[in-house]
């Protein structure tokens, strides 16, 4: 059976809710449009304020416009699944989720890396940045963020299309590549290998850039000034708890996709399932908005005058 032939999948990862179906999607629901009002406000408030453009915060503007992209690629589909009895996904939607849901991750990990290296930069050689850091660079590196990404998923993903499928029972209460993989009847060597190559070359190699990164401001931070430790704390806090957040997002959705967690009871799994694809765009507006000084001045500001107005 090619996978061109399933048209359907199913999602057996749900259970039934019962009386608890309708309160499940109002919280579903409420947590959707709480991450699109706060990546929504903090991006006008960068866009709209001049004093903010620079290039920190093109690369958040970035980010937060994935964190969009990825729930809107998962929060309407859930949404229809509480409500549904079949759990049934069209097959062509299935696969459009699962591009959708791993170039968000692609681009999430390329974002911070990236954000990485301009704090780098900004900390190390502070009278540099400016030059170092240019707009023509600023825009490479996030065409980079947002096209390699689309790119290598949408390899992957008509792949898997083209891969002979045995069953249609997806074990998740998403659409997942890995799962879809596992119910190949074909050999898929050639494309593990091809994602190991992936992961160890890239993956790999973004994760070292953040670890260098990290390293040398740290070691600025142990032999630069009262003022610079301030700077890099003040700058660096936010991307930091969100590339821990991003990480124990990812090592968690790993975790479940390898090994066999059937011993854990369903509402963890679900719970580790959707960790990955939630925590971030929830977190990341709140990381950045509380917690970069710019723009938590300005929200305040924005606030201020609205209590004078009333």
């Amino acid at each position: 059976m090619n996978s061109s032939q399933v048209s359907s999948f199913t999602l057996s990862g749900y259970t039934d809710t019962g009386l608890f179906r309708f309160p499940l999607f109002l919280v579903v629901l409420l947590l959707y449009v709480l991450i699109v009002a706060a990546n929504v406000a903090v991006m006008l408030v960068i866009c709209v304020n001049r004093s903010l453009h620079e290039p920190m915060y093109m690369f958040l503007c970035s980010l937060f416009v994935n964190e969009l992209y990825g729930s809107t690629g998962l929060f309407p589909s859930l949404l229809v699944q509480i409500l549904s009895d079949l759990h049934t996904v069209p097959a062509p939607l299935c696969f459009l989720q699962v591009y959708c849901l791993y170039s968000y991750g692609g681009i999430e990990f390329l974002s911070l890396a990236i954000m990485s290296y301009d704090r780098y930069l900004a900390i190390c050689f502070p009278l540099r940045y400016h030059a170092l850091m240019t707009l023509k660079r600023v825009g490479f590196l996030t065409a980079l963020i947002w096209l390699y990404p689309l790119f290598i998923n949408m390899v992957f993903v008509s792949w898997t299309v083209r891969l002979q499928l045995c069953g249609n029972v997806i074990n998740k209460v998403y659409c997942d590549n890995f799962y879809i993989v596992r119910l190949s009847c074909s050999d898929t060597t050639a494309y593990s290998v091809f994602g190991l190559v992936h992961i160890f070359t890239v993956i790999f190699g973004l994760f070292l850039l953040i670890l260098y990164t990290y390293m040398r401001i740290l070691w600025v931070c142990c032999t630069g000034s009262k003022l610079t430790r301030r700077k890099a704390v003040s700058t660096c806090t936010p991307h930091l708890v969100s590339l821990l957040n991003f990480f124990s997002g990812s090592f968690f959705e790993i975790i479940q996709s390898r090994f066999n967690m059937s011993r854990l009871p369903n509402a963890m799994r679900i719970f580790f399932s959707l960790y990955w694809l939630t925590s971030q765009p929830l977190a990341s507006p709140l990381l950045y908005g509380l917690n970069v000084t710019k723009i938590r001045d300005v929200l305040l500001t924005i606030a201020h005058l609205r209590a004078a107005a009333k």
